[in-house]
């Protein structure tokens, strides 16, 4: 490289490269000053936490209390009831991630795009989802059938019974009695279904007339036409205590009462603003989101620095939910 170095000083880099037969990029790489291997270590931000704040933030994630709880329900929880605020939710996977502490969930079926319904909710007792799902009995081949009402605005679980068959009479019983107890008004409610056989009954259908509830259909084969059904679902078999098997239909129904207690007076629902079922089908949602905005505004001015955007703010509830929302401009 020094040779070319000198005859570069009379003729141009690559009439002298290709002279000596040297590529010109391994010239200018020899060149090129080399980094120096004492290189200072880079400085913490001073909005990190501490590695104390870090060691207490993954204790409690991992604490007996938390440990089958996603960070965002240990975020809400930790505002809702003890006005507590550690650190952001993004902060929580980051130290979880670097404990190797998080791992990705199966991936959700796509299903081609038909002509679909497209329903539209802003507040509770407008919009109803409602479908059937198998619970596995005590021996093969055995199962209990979960009829499950829920509201799609507030995720609120209206209605629910545990039966040993399928059954349009059963179905129409549950609707009655949910409609009964929600005080549902003629000609204010819609109640969506996919097209098992329960739904589709002529039993059913006559009495949603008399009750004067519009009914509307998924697209068959297509569970994406039915999603908060489908999602309240995976949410029960994902539970840590959800049994391979239950031992007699009064064991289902005692372990589904259990649940449906914890889904809609404890579970902080992502798709909610991380509040509960219950506290948005019941209004109190802005009252327990002005509490969060103190809680956080009271973190914001003893470590402003963290905060590079300004004073954080509630994750916000939403003021309109679809099934099926249209494409812009379609």
């Amino acid at each position: 490289m020094q040779t070319v170095q000198d005859l570069s000083t009379n003729i141009p880099v690559s009439r002298a490269c290709a002279a000596l037969a040297v590529p010109r990029s391994r010239f200018y790489r020899a060149r090129k000053p080399q980094p120096n291997d004492k290189t200072p270590p880079r400085k913490p931000s001073p909005r990190a936490l501490t590695p104390a704040e870090r060691i207490t933030v993954r204790d409690t994630l991992n604490s007996e209390r938390f440990r089958d709880k996603s960070p965002y329900q240990v975020y809400a929880t930790l505002l809702d009831d003890e006005q507590q605020y550690l650190c952001s939710i993004r902060t929580m996977y980051r130290i979880l991630h670097e404990n190797d502490e998080v791992r990705e969930r199966r991936n959700q079926l796509r299903h081609p795009i038909y002509r679909k319904p497209e329903l539209l909710t802003t507040a509770p007792n407008r919009l109803w989802s409602w479908d059937i799902t198998k619970l596995r009995g005590p021996v093969t081949w055995q199962y209990y059938h979960l009829y499950v009402i829920l509201d799609v605005f507030s995720r609120y679980v209206v209605g629910w019974r545990v039966e040993v068959r399928e059954s349009a009479r059963l179905a129409e019983e549950l609707i009655a009695d949910s409609c009964y107890k929600q005080g549902i008004a003629r000609d204010e409610l819609t109640l969506h279904a996919d097209r098992g056989t329960a739904m589709t009954s002529k039993t059913v259908a006559q009495l949603l007339l008399d009750l004067g509830v519009a009914k509307t259909h998924s697209r068959p084969h297509t569970s994406n036409d039915n999603p908060y059904s489908e999602a309240q679902f995976k949410t029960m078999k994902y539970r840590p205590d959800y049994p391979e098997r239950f031992g007699s239909l009064p064991d289902a129904r005692q372990w589904a009462r259990d649940f449906f207690h914890w889904y809609n007076h404890e579970h902080r629902h992502s798709g909610l603003g991380l509040l509960t079922p219950v506290a948005v089908h019941t209004g109190q949602a802005e009252k327990i989101t002005a509490r969060r905005q103190e809680t956080l505004q009271a973190a914001y001015r003893q470590h402003p620095e963290r905060f590079v955007n300004g004073t954080p703010k509630p994750l916000p509830l939403p003021q309109a939910v679809w099934i099926n929302k249209p494409q812009s401009g379609s």
